[in-house]
């Protein structure tokens, strides 16, 4: 039975996205920690992240990176948090959280709401950043 993520790679389901590549897709999480925080996932449903093969796993690594700097330069934040957990939906899936204390990164606490307009606009900056940063590596 494909996942909440297969549905929104296959274009089932809406969703806020900020990167993607023809392996892998970074979207804005609707129940986030923190404003920014965002999800990025294989595009193929595997469930446990270590069981992607070696190429895909450096690849979804590398890819969080490059939507992490965008992350880090559109939203206010001294780092941005890495979690991989893996419990709530069946499908690997990496947890990128703009934070300014351990406690940002703290699953167990409330989560919080924004409106569609204003996940719209947080996911055009991180988009815009992402861009900009991708521009600036490759010297133009």
């Amino acid at each position: 039975m494909p996942t909440i993520f297969s549905k929104i790679i296959a274009g089932e389901i809406p969703a806020h996205k900020v990167a993607e590549s023809e392996e892998f897709l970074a979207f804005l999480d609707i129940s986030p920690l923190a404003e920014g925080h965002v999800l990025v996932i294989p595009k193929v449903e595997v469930d446990n992240i270590f069981d992607l093969d070696d190429e895909s796993y450096t690849g979804l690594q590398m890819f969080a990176k490059i939507v992490a700097l965008g992350v880090k330069r559109a939203i206010p934040c001294i780092k941005v948090g890495v979690a991989v957990i893996g419990l709530e939906v069946p499908h690997a899936h990496i947890h990128l959280i703009p934070v300014n204390k351990v406690s940002d990164m703290d699953f167990s606490r409330p989560k919080l709401s924004f409106s569609n307009e204003e996940l719209a606009a947080t996911a055009a900056k991180i988009k815009a950043a992402i861009h900009n940063e991708i521009q600036e590596e490759d010297g133009v």
